[in-house]
Formats: C-alpha cells, structure tokens, sequence
C-alpha cells in the first residue's frame, strides 16, 4: 500500500538534506569577522618607498588585498623590518579541524612524583640539563630547573626525590655526554631556544646521535641509557622519531608536567599513584616537612 504524502499525490518524499556542521571562521582584526590579519617579516633591501612597494607587492601575492604598510624599520643599511596589515578572503571550518590528543599521562602533585620515585628507585631520581651549542638563552631551562620555577610552579629542584644538574648554557654535546654519564643520569633535558637556520634541530639531532653512540647497548629509555627530553618555542613541525628522542615539549610547559611525565617513563607502572589511592602516612608527613623547610 502506498502512503500518499500531503499535497503530493506520489507517495514519494524529497530526500532530506543533511545538516550543515560546518563552522566557518575568519581572522578579526577591528570587527569580527572582517578578515583583517596582521604579519611581520624582514626584506634583505635598504629602507624606504621602494622597499614598502616590495613589502606591499609580497603581501599581495599571500593574498591580503588591500593591505598596506603600518610599520617599517631599518635593520642596518641593507635590511628593513616590516608590519603589514591586510584583508584576506580565505575561511576556515573549525568544525573540521580534529582535538589534538590528550596528555598521556595525569598530571602529579609534587608530593605523588616524589613518593612514586622513593617507591621504585629508593634513591634520587637524578637529571642532568642544558642549553647545547651556541644557544646561551637559559630562560627556557631555568624555567623547568630551577626552584623558582613558572607558572606559579616551582621547578624541579623543589621535589625532594629530584637531583637536579644545571649545566647552563652553551654546553658542547660532548660535554654533556660526559657529565650525563658521570652523574648517572636518568633523564637529560635540554632546551633549544636559538632557531636560525633550524641550528636547534641540527643540535638536538647531533646530541641524539651521540647518546645513542654512547650507549650502544642500552634497550630503551632508562634502560641502558638515560631518558633524552627537549624543548623549546619550535618544535611543533617535527616528532621525536625524526630527531631520536624519547620527548619533545613545546612552549609554555610547566615544571609539573615535566616531573610527570618523567616518574611515567621511567618507573614501573604499579609504582605510581592513581586517582583515589590512598598517600602513605609517612611519605605524607614526610613531604609536609619538605614544604615548611622550603
């Protein structure tokens, strides 16, 4: 039996559209939506009009139109910096773009990283960091190192089960190497603030290949080799594989999550804490003790 649908006669019924999940957006620069941008870069010409017509035609083959000139500054003789400000007509769906992936690991408490490392280890848990080649920018490991910490974290010197070597900056791969291996490191953190000519790939790559030659027989990460961590403001277009560490973490990472991450790689997992286990009485006042002397 055929069901005549309302005001049709047929029977049939138009196929329903699929709903649009699309959500598209586009840069804001003075209202939303107006799809004005802002970006810098530098030319190798001497400053002045003909410098601002190159910068406009370069903006003009990325696609912003119209756009002009809001900044220019001389770099020497033979270079100008620029600020052009411009419309572009490209959309994004946001909608389309994927949830980048979870932390792996939960984030500890100061108090679970030291208890989980005087369970598994019943030692210090020891690492070793540096800025390697010409790099003298320490900001980024003195961030993650050093007691005062960021974020309104403290760094790692402050957990107790922690023994932290501070190497400084501009330190040769070799002699990283060498101090790694007379501290008994467990894990090496170097940070890479320094990008011209990709120098902070190039160097996390040579000191990945000197641990690796280092330790020919090590199985893994803390088995035979100490753990290889890196960081810095540029790092997101590669992957650990494509420079021979264990971990890459990129800008505004924090002490904790670093500790954390660590206690995870290295120890066992039926040493670390889970969500709802009760603290051991002693490690608890133990750590209490650690806060107050701190």
């Amino acid at each position: 039996m055929t069901v005549e649908g309302p005001g049709t006669g047929t029977g049939t019924q138009a196929p329903v559209e699929p709903a649009d999940t699309r959500q598209v957006i586009r840069p804001y620069g003075d209202t939303t939506g107006d799809g004005m941008v802002q970006m810098s870069f530098t030319l190798p010409v001497p400053a002045g009009k003909r410098a601002d017509a190159a910068a406009l035609q370069l903006a003009a083959k990325m696609g912003l139109d119209p756009a002009s000139v809001v900044h220019a500054k001389p770099m020497g003789p033979d270079f100008t910096f620029f600020i052009v400000y411009g419309k572009v007509g490209h959309l994004i769906d946001y909608a389309a773009i994927p949830v980048p992936a979870e932390r792996a690991y939960p984030l500890l408490t100061a108090q679970e990283v030291n208890q989980a490392i005087r369970r598994a280890l019943n030692r210090p848990l020891v690492v070793v960091g540096a800025c390697i080649g010409t790099d003298a920018h320490t900001v980024g490991i003195d961030a993650i190192l050093n007691v005062k910490g960021f974020a309104g974290e403290k760094g790692l010197e402050y957990y107790r089960e922690i023994r932290v070597v501070n190497m400084g900056a501009q330190v040769t791969v070799a002699e990283l190497v060498e101090r790694a291996k007379a501290e008994d490191a467990d894990a090496v953190l170097v940070s890479q603030v320094v990008t011209q000519r990709n120098a902070h790939l190039h160097n996390t790559k040579q000191m990945a290949a000197a641990f690796h030659a280092e330790y020919p027989t090590a199985v893994a990460a803390g088995i035979g080799r100490p753990l290889l961590v890196v960081g810095g403001p540029r790092f997101d277009t590669v992957s650990e594989a494509d420079l021979g560490v264990d971990r890459i973490f990129g800008k505004g990472t924090t002490p904790a999550e670093v500790a954390s991450y660590l206690v995870h790689a290295l120890l066992p997992a039926e040493t670390l804490p889970h969500a709802g286990d009760d603290h051991d009485d002693h490690d608890d006042h133990d750590d209490h003790e650690e806060d107050e002397d701190r």
